[in-house]
């Protein structure tokens, strides 16, 4: 009892008080420096966007790893605070991190491989956001490349979050200029020459009304004699991610095409034979 009353809970308490308003003060601050830097790259990405200096989807990939790279400095300097309150030498701290680091080194050699990769698949600018590429066995559009990982949006709308390390293998389909291409069966009765020039003209009219065709699209001529069809290839090339929408109008084009000047499409035709009862053919 005497040692209990001896205890200076004034004290205690005040110094409670103290550490409780510091920690208030740091995470405030922290708050508002995240909030105040994150505004201050945005803008300095969006002057930079508006200037074109570089590319929109080079400019938001920059943006989002100087937003992670920001964000992981800001936390260090916000624990390292934390430790300063409760009187902790941050110089201590920094060498247990180092020794830590070094230790736990071999079993975070995949987050390693994994900012390594980050950094080439930036420096060597093998995608941007915005691209539409497949890499791990994800196909669909960059959303993000992180220090960690990159966000791939798929056309389903899922969200695939791809380590780094396993981007070994990346086909990019946004650069350049892309191909359309469009195989048309006809019937092996019809004229395949007059089946050209229809086509032929179709595509002249659809490279004078899109301007986002860059070459073409021209009618190759027969690419393949198939068991009920004679295939008949169009090739162009569009600006990108335009390819699907001018193979979707080029189809459609044709079709009609096909239908005003009967030249048939070859379906699958199903026959039914009915096999009649012998013995329904005998006299009663």
């Amino acid at each position: 009892m005497d040692i209990i009353q001896n205890i200076n809970w004034a004290g205690l308490l005040t110094g409670a008080g103290i550490i409780v308003l510091k920690l208030l003060v740091i995470l405030i601050a922290f708050l508002i420096v995240r909030a105040v830097g994150s505004k201050i790259i945005e803008r300095s990405f969006d002057k930079v966007q508006a200037r074109k200096q570089v590319s929109p989807g080079r400019a938001l990939t920059l943006q989002s790893l100087s937003l992670n790279v920001f964000g992981y400095i800001l936390i260090f300097i916000f624990v390292v605070m934390v430790f300063q309150v409760f009187e902790y030498d941050a110089t201590a701290l920094l060498a247990g991190a180092g020794v830590v680091g070094l230790a736990i080194g071999f079993g975070a050699q995949g987050l390693v491989s994994d900012v390594v990769t980050g950094f080439f698949l930036l420096l060597e600018r093998q995608l941007d956001v915005g691209d539409f590429i497949t890499t791990a066995g994800f196909s669909g559009i960059v959303e993000q490349v992180g220090l960690r990982t990159t966000q791939i949006r798929g056309f389903d709308g899922t969200l695939h979050y791809v380590p780094n390390r396993e981007i070994t293998n990346l086909s990019n389909h946004t650069r350049g200029n892309m191909r359309a291409l469009v195989d048309i069966g006809i019937s092996y009765d019809d004229d395949i020459d007059f089946a050209i020039k229809v086509m032929q003209d179709v595509c002249d009219k659809m490279a004078a009304e899109k301007p986002v065709i860059v070459e073409g699209p021209n009618v190759l001529g027969v690419q393949t004699l198939g068991a009920s069809d004679v295939v008949l290839r169009i090739i162009a090339k569009t600006e990108n991610g335009e390819q699907w929408g001018v193979e979707r109008d080029l189809r459609k084009a044709i079709k009609e095409a096909f239908d005003a000047h009967g030249i048939e499409i070859p379906f699958p035709h199903q026959v039914y034979m009915e096999k009649k009862d012998p013995a329904e053919g005998k006299d009663k």
